[in-house]
């Protein structure tokens, strides 16, 4: 568990934010709890294009290759899960039978390392996946995927992107952790407090920047689409929301949370991926197993009740289709058709 760091005074905030890579992706992610043992998280997903997004819903049972490398690891999931994905290409958010949810933002810092001959390979688009099909609690994937010792694989993403990540995971307890690797090594946050991430910098910084910020206590905030603006706010407004909301008041405070540290659409600033505007945004429900979807280009938010789908060993994948501008209100498990997984990357 990370020893908690100290206040840093505001020219040192201001280098830091300096140290932003300039092809950052604006995601952001936070954990809000009621004083009703409800669980929620919200999440934005900002990128430069459309990632032609759909939504699947796996069973347990599902034998898995995690990349097309060789040496990949290989497994046979434990739990169903009902993910989002990015170019069909990998989960990049979901939650699954557990209660159990993962997202994965962009960090453009990120570095693996290098490959070391006795581990496996493990794609980072697969990173969601493996995470979720394993592990029912944040303790128990934190102890397994440490142990596991993986060479993280990056298969290139459309327009030339390097698939750099971090993840951030939270279960029905509130427990949350914070993976990256940072200088080739693996470095986990791991504790209730760890509530708010954004995409960059990397997590010690932001922690840091948050600490600075703490002290002002919401006098003013700052207010740009930069990650460490939307890190503050998203900290401040998870901390100000009401804990004593039921569920339908805890989904409605998550989405106005996640709204407003979202990137509007603007179009995209030229050199400037980092503040691309939001494409769609999730909230889910822990305690119930519920999650909740919105494309910022269509209407309506609707969602899906895991505890609907037939999500059982030899259950059939499903695919609720998104890509072709779709548009769904309301609890939409029935909407999900029977569809040939895409292929792990």
């Amino acid at each position: 568990m990370r020893k908690k760091i100290g206040f840093i005074s505001a020219s040192l905030v201001f280098l830091i934010s300096q140290c932003v890579s300039p092809i950052s992706i604006a995601c952001s992610r936070f954990t809000y709890e009621t004083d009703k043992n409800l669980v929620v998280t919200g999440r934005s997903m900002d990128w430069v294009e459309d990632l032609h997004t759909d939504l699947w819903a796996f069973p347990a049972g599902m034998k898995r290759v995690g990349g097309k490398e060789p040496n990949s690891v290989a497994w046979t999931s434990k739990y169903g899960s009902v993910i989002a994905a990015g170019y069909n290409m990998g989960a990049a958010d979901g939650i699954n039978t557990q209660g159990l949810d993962a997202n994965l933002l962009y960090l453009s810092s990120s570095d693996y390392g290098k490959p070391i001959v006795s581990y496996q390979n493990l794609s980072v688009l697969s990173w969601v996946q493996y995470i979720l099909d394993n592990y029912a609690t944040v303790s128990e994937a934190v102890t397994g995927f440490e142990k596991g010792q993986f060479n993280m694989v990056t298969p290139p993403l459309p327009k030339g992107f390097p698939a750099t990540v971090h993840l951030a995971i939270t279960d029905a307890s509130g427990d949350n952790a914070v993976f990256e690797y940072v200088h080739g090594k693996l470095q986990v946050h791991h504790g209730k407090q760890y509530i708010v991430m954004t995409n960059e910098p990397p997590y010690d910084k932001q922690l840091a920047l948050n600490d600075y910020w703490g002290n002002l206590k919401g006098v003013f905030l700052p207010g740009t689409a930069e990650p460490e603006d939307r890190f503050v706010r998203a900290s401040y407004y998870v901390h100000a929301a009401p804990k004593n909301e039921d569920t339908a008041g805890a989904i409605a405070t998550a989405f106005s949370i996640i709204r407003n540290v979202s990137a509007p659409m603007t179009g995209q600033v030229s050199g400037r991926p980092n503040v691309s505007q939001t494409i769609w945004r999730s909230v889910a429900d822990l305690t119930h197993k519920t999650y909740f979807f919105e494309n910022t280009d269509r209407p309506n938010v609707f969602w899906v009740d895991i505890n609907k789908l037939d999500l059982k060993s030899g259950a059939a994948v499903k695919k609720l289709p998104l890509s072709q501008n779709e548009v769904y209100a309301g609890e939409v498990s029935a909407h999900f058709v029977k569809s040939d997984p895409f292929p792990m990357q």
